[in-house]
């Protein structure tokens, strides 16, 4: 998708089991740290696209409960696996959008792929999740795989600054065919998190270092919605 000819390439949203196109007032570029050159764009999100993710995955949580532990643990399995074929593309993302070494590209791959292949179990429910780009991959999925296996669903905010290889898992969780709806992923900034908030999530998850996650706290509490923060 390319929202302007020369412009950098736009970064979808991913809803319901597929990529969710979307035209917004305003982009982020994505900035490269090592060259400074812009590589992606993502579109600033707020509440409608919000109501669409959270919609997705509420109207996917039951069926996605009913399927037993077992079931959701394969579907976990199978990320995890598919992720591991794929560690050498993904840790090139995070090098690109992070500025990662290749050893630590490469670590943070390994990272994600062991949190999903944990048997780990956490809470249920439908959860908005907001990421740093401290560890984009390897949060992700630590803070998602617990709850995932106790039968929730997530909606993921990533970083405006390494919203690549967030996207490209919730993309192969597709093709490792996830029931449509149980991982949503949506663009933006605050905006977006009030939205998440305002459409209704059962909780509000932040996964990265302290200092914003004290402004995603803040934006929870206005809206009354219950928050946790997690280490990154």
């Amino acid at each position: 998708m390319e929202f302007s000819p020369e412009g950098p390439k736009a970064i979808p949203l991913w809803v319901n089991g597929h990529a969710f196109l979307t035209v917004t007032d305003s982009f982020f570029d994505v900035i490269n740290p090592a060259t400074g050159e812009a590589i992606y764009r993502v579109p600033l999100c707020a509440e409608s696209e919000a109501t669409d993710a959270v919609g997705a995955a509420q109207a996917a949580q039951p069926a996605w409960a009913m399927m037993g532990l077992p079931a959701r643990r394969l579907c976990l399995e199978k990320l995890g696996d598919a992720l591991d074929r794929y560690t050498g593309h993904f840790a090139k993302m995070l090098m690109k959008e992070c500025g990662f070494d290749e050893a630590r590209a490469t670590a943070e791959v390994v990272e994600a792929v062991a949190a999903l292949r944990s048997s780990a179990v956490g809470e249920t429910g439908v959860f908005g999740l907001v990421l740093d780009a401290s560890r984009p991959l390897a949060g992700l999925a630590e803070a998602i795989a617990p709850d995932l296996m106790a039968g929730a669903t997530v909606v993921v905010k990533p970083s405006l600054k390494a919203p690549a290889a967030v996207y490209a898992l919730c993309e192969l969780s597709g093709r490792a065919e996830w029931p449509a709806g149980v991982l949503n992923l949506m663009q933006g900034d605050t905006a977006a998190i009030a939205g998440l908030c305002a459409a209704g999530i059962d909780k509000l998850v932040y996964s990265g270092q302290a200092a914003l996650g004290v402004q995603v706290g803040a934006i929870a509490e206005a809206a009354a919605t219950p928050f946790e923060m997690k280490a990154g």
